[in-house]
């Protein structure tokens, strides 16, 4: 008998892609997708789809288990803009707002997963599955970062550990060992083009998870549209964590790096 898995869907590629790999492996997708955020065309790849806004977390318990769901994933983020014009908490969510505090992502996630689990619903990794599209660690484009960009990425990883530490963000441009911008609410594509709009041709990214990153939710990803973002402000690096940063669509972005120029690397 197959397993009916619950996938609380977020915005781009990431829930799509793990409907997939989960429907492969013969389980059954029943998913809580969010207005104005999850890519419709989840619904041909799962067994059962429900709407809801952010914020309904007592309703998104009743639909997994009325579904028998006993183990659910977390998959794609929110714009967090979003969160602030349209966050419709029920009951539910507002106890867990007001136990766990709104401005830590992480303590409030975990205040989520632990108000899950007291229902019977455990919230697995949300790697589950998708273990092949991690980031190997060393050299994984055309080019390799040059000595004094190595420099950079250290600086780069030393500043990124402390913001995540913090639960504020997890990008960081450096240009010849000086920060220039720092991921917060704004996402990591409007960090790169403060970054890269400061630092001019050259800037180095880097981008890892946080201390302790729980990967049952907000796992760093990368992918297609990094890199063209990246492209547009001539940067040069992009360094990602190996084994806990998510690369979509590989091959793609690894060959659009290469005619950029743009050295991609996996921090170990």
């Amino acid at each position: 008998m197959s397993e009916n898995i619950g996938l609380i869907a977020g915005r781009g590629q990431f829930p799509l892609l793990f409907a997939q790999a989960a429907r492969q492996q013969g389980a059954s997708v029943i998913a809580v997708a969010h207005r104005g955020e999850t890519d419709p065309a989840l619904a041909p790849l799962v067994a059962e789809l429900h709407w809801v806004y952010v914020g309904q977390l007592g309703k998104i318990i009743r639909i997994f288990k009325a579904a028998g769901v006993a183990r659910a994933v977390m998959a794609g983020g929110l714009n967090r803009g979003r969160l602030f014009r349209e966050f419709r908490p029920d009951w539910r969510a507002l106890s867990v707002v007001r136990r766990a505090g709104a401005g830590r992502d992480d303590r409030l996630l975990r205040a989520v997963a632990a108000e899950m689990e007291q229902e019977g619903i455990t919230i697995a990794p949300s790697t589950l599955f998708l273990d092949d599209l991690l980031a190997p660690p060393g050299q994984l484009s055309h080019r390799a970062p040059t000595a004094t960009e190595q420099e950079d990425i250290r600086l780069g990883v030393q500043v990124a550990r402390e913001l995540g530490r913090l639960d504020i963000g997890q990008c960081v441009v450096v240009r010849r060992q000086v920060v220039v911008a720092l991921e917060a609410v704004e996402g990591t594509d409007a960090a790169i083009r403060r970054g890269g709009a400061l630092a001019g041709p050259g800037a180095v990214v880097v981008k890892v998870s946080k201390p302790h990153q729980d990967l049952r939710f907000d796992v760093p990803s990368v992918g297609l549209t990094t890199i063209a973002t990246m492209r547009e402000v001539q940067a040069a690096v992009l360094a990602v964590e190996s084994g806990k940063t998510l690369m979509f669509d590989r091959p793609e972005m690894l060959q659009a790096a290469a005619q950029a120029k743009i050295a991609v690397w996996g921090i170990t």
